[in-house]
Order: structure tokens, then C-alpha cells, then sequence
């Protein structure tokens, strides 16, 4: 089958990644109908720049690719794009000359994650509570991890349609009494509380030291990562009660994005951060604020929502549409470089 970016021969063996504010994932796609084939992981913070971190992870590889098709966490505005969460900035000209490659692809992390949704299986998710799945309904995919990632993919037209887009960047606000005298101790970087604010890795030790700070006690917990420990092990109420109104928070933006969306083929969770808290997600306080939008409740209700579990899902993401980009209706230009 030929390819419809480029020509077979200038396209396959493809590189596709996956770059977050603090892992960046690579595989190689010998051909349109070939297997993934994973590389190295990597953390950013390990590489001055993408091009030393893809040399490197190109040395575990036996195919050497062609082509690169690569999901970055950030909006892609022009052909130098800087990460979100990152030091490092993307040149797509400067990693055709280093790589000797014909043609890269830019794609925002998000939009993959969308990508990959028709693709997941059972074995792929883990479900949060009730509500039902609609195999051909719009769906939503909210990630926080070093930052706070949202996209959706909608089917019209008998296409699957990404729409990747800055939701962690929208306000959030306190709705309860517990909410409102937490509220004024949360720190905010960019004078305003943006559901990222709250719900990322940062975000959960900003409601934990907000927790203290509320309660008059000296914060224990120096990490997002012992936040998260001893909230697991319950042995730190202000840790527990952190963790519960990350989830909660999550839940309601969640419940928001739904609602926007009227995304009937169901709520993912990706990211670094809900598999790692699963059992307080499927607990209960997220998916009761998920749901607890009058008068929308039974709507939401009859929604599913679920944890993406698969570690390589965006990754999955980009090669679906690298091998079948006919499936999507999803332009790529001015986000395509050829040599």
C-alpha cells in the first residue's frame, strides 16, 4: 500500500515518539502493516535537546527510519516549537539535517492520545465505575502528569476526528466550604488557578502544602512522589485528603469536558500520574464528581470513564495514523516538513 504523506520508499521505516514534559517514547513502524517495534525511554531532563535524545535511543534499533512522525507536548505554532514542560525545543529542519531523514511530522501529545482511543481494548483500561461505552460516539482523554493535557476525538462523517486543545490551562474554582478556605493557600504560578494548577504532578503538592497551610500544621511531604506514597498508605490525613481532592477536582473537570463534548464513547484518564492512584480514583470521589452536575446528572451517569493503563497508548496513537491516516479526518499541513 502506498503511503499518502510522502511515497512508500521515502516514507517507511517510520520513528514515532511520544514527548512529555518528562519521558520521551520511541518506536520504530517498518511498513504500513508492521509491528511497533519500542525503543529506549528516555527522561528529558537526561538530554540536552530531542535530536541528542532520539540518537541515543536510535542506537537500541536495528531499522534506521526514514521519516519521523513525532507527538510533543506543546501547541504547534511554527517550525521551532518549544515544550510545555521543558527545556527542550523541536526544529523539525535541524532533525531532518542531523538524521538524515526525508520528511518529519508534528502532532500535539494530546491528538495522539485521541488517536488512540478506537484502538484500546479491555485489557488496555481500567474502568471507574458505571456508565457505558458507544463504540462510534465522540470521546475525551484527559492526562495529568508533569503537566495537564486534554484532547477529544470526534466521529463524524464516518471519520475519527482529533481535536487537541490547552484544557489544562481553563479556570477552576472552589465550589465547596472546604474548597473556599483551601483556595486562598493554593500557590499560583501564573496568578490564577488553572486546573493544571491543582491537578499535575506539581498540582498535588500545591493542595497538599494548601491542605497544611489550612489546617495550621507543618507540611511533611517534600514531593508529589510522598504525597502520593502516603496517601496511598494512609498514614498522612493531610496527604489523604490532598490525594481525595486531586481526584475530586480531576473528576469535575472531567465531568466538564464530557459535558462540552457530549462524549458518549466515554472519559480516559492517561498520563503519569491515574495509574499510579487508581485505587483512590475508582474509590469513589471522582466519579461522584464526574457525575454531580445538575440538572445533567443521569447524563453523566450513563457515561463511562476509565484509566488508560496501556503505557505506550499515544505512541499506538501516532502509528494508527501513520498507517491508515484515510481513518482521520486530520489535516497535517503547516505541521509537515519534507527535506
Amino acid at each position: 500500500m502506498t503511503n499518502r504523506h510522502t511515497g512508500e520508499d521515502a516514507w517507511w521505516p517510520l520513528l514515532i515518539g511520544d514527548i512529555g514534559g518528562t519521558h520521551a517514547r520511541f518506536a520504530v513502524v517498518g511498513h504500513d502493516r508492521g509491528e511497533m517495534v519500542r525503543l529506549a525511554d528516555t527522561f528529558t531532563a537526561d538530554y540536552a535537546s530531542i535530536d541528542d535524545a532520539i540518537t541515543a535511543a536510535l542506537a537500541s534499533g536495528e531499522e534506521r527510519p526514514r521519516a519521523a512522525m513525532l507527538a510533543l507536548a506543546g501547541p504547534i505554532t511554527s517550525d521551532r516549537v518549544p515544550l510545555t514542560n521543558s527545556g527542550w525545543v523541536v526544529e523539525p529542519k535541524r532533525l531532518m539535517g542531523r538524521l538524515a531523514l526525508n520528511e518529519v511530522v508534528l502532532l500535539n501529545d494530546f491528538e495522539a492520545q485521541a488517536l488512540s482511543l478506537p484502538g484500546l481494548g479491555d485489557n488496555d483500561i481500567a474502568r471507574i465505575g458505571g456508565g457505558s461505552i458507544n463504540p462510534d460516539a465522540t470521546r475525551v482523554v484527559v492526562g495529568p502528569g508533569t503537566g495537564l493535557g486534554a484532547g477529544a476525538l470526534v466521529r463524524a462523517a464516518g471519520l475519527w476526528i482529533p481535536v487537541p486543545g490547552e484544557g489544562g490551562h481553563v479556570d477552576l474554582g472552589p465550589r465547596t466550604e472546604r474548597d473556599f478556605a483551601i483556595w486562598p493557600h493554593i500557590e499560583r504560578p501564573h496568578g490564577r488557578v488553572e486546573a493544571e494548577t491543582v491537578i499535575s504532578g506539581g498540582g498535588m503538592l500545591r493542595l497538599y502544602r494548601a491542605v497544611c497551610a489550612t489546617d495550621g500544621v507543618a507540611p511533611r511531604r517534600a514531593t508529589p512522589e510522598e504525597v502520593t506514597h502516603a496517601a496511598l498508605a494512609g498514614d498522612d490525613r493531610e496527604a489523604v485528603e490532598a490525594l481525595t481532592l486531586f481526584c475530586t477536582y480531576l473528576g469535575r473537570l472531567a465531568g466538564d469536558l464530557a459535558l462540552v463534548f457530549m462524549a458518549r464513547g466515554g472519559v480516559y484518564l492517561a498520563g503519569g500520574i491515574p495509574a499510579k492512584i487508581a485505587p483512590l480514583l475508582q474509590s469513589g470521589a471522582f466519579r461522584d464528581a464526574f457525575v454531580a452536575k445538575p440538572p445533567h446528572d443521569r447524563v453523566l451517569a450513563d457515561i463511562a470513564t476509565a484509566i488508560i493503563v496501556r503505557e505506550d497508548a499515544a505512541l499506538s496513537g501516532v502509528a494508527a495514523f501513520a498507517r491508515a491516516p484515510e481513518r482521520f479526518g486530520m489535516d497535517v499541513s503547516g505541521r509537515r516538513w519534507r527535506a
